[in-house]
C-alpha cells in the first residue's frame, strides 16, 4: 500500500521558516515525480514545488522561487520542503503528491497523495 505521510506543519510568524517532510513507502518510486500542492478555502489546489526522483531536476511555481528548497533524501525514502522568509499568504493545507512521470507537472492529476499538513503564517 502506498503511502504519502507529512510531517512538520505549524504556526510561525511572517519571516520565519517551516521545514515539511513527506515519508513515502509502500513502492518504488523509481521513474516518478514527488511534488508540493497547498490549499485554502474557497481556492483551488496550488502546484507549489516538485521534484524527480530519477535525476532530481526541481521546479517551483514563481511565488515560492528564492523562497522554498525542495529535496528528496532517498536513504529515507523521505522529500522535504523548506519553506524560508514565510509570508501570511503562504499560510494553507500542503499535501505531497506523487505520479509516475507522465510529461505534466502541475497539474494535480497525481496517483497518490498525502492528507496534508497545516501550515499558518501569521503577521
Amino acid at each position: 500500500q502506498v503511502q504519502l505521510v507529512e510531517s512538520g506543519g505549524g504556526l510561525v510568524q511572517a519571516g520565519g521558516s517551516l521545514r515539511l517532510s513527506c515519508a513515502a513507502s509502500g513502492r518504488t518510486f523509481s521513474g516518478y515525480v514527488m511534488s508540493w500542492f497547498r490549499q485554502t478555502p474557497g481556492k483551488e489546489r496550488e502546484f507549489v514545488s516538485a521534484i524527480s526522483w530519477t535525476n532530481g531536476n526541481t521546479y517551483y511555481t514563481d511565488s515560492v522561487k528564492g523562497r522554498f528548497t525542495i529535496s528528496i533524501v532517498n536513504a529515507k525514502n523521505t522529500v522535504y520542503l523548506q519553506m524560508n522568509s514565510l509570508k501570511v499568504e503562504d499560510t494553507a493545507i500542503y499535501t505531497c503528491a506523487a505520479k509516475r512521470y507522465d510529461g505534466t507537472i502541475r497539474l494535480p492529476n497525481y496517483a497518490y497523495w498525502g492528507l496534508g499538513t497545516q501550515v499558518t503564517v501569521s503577521s
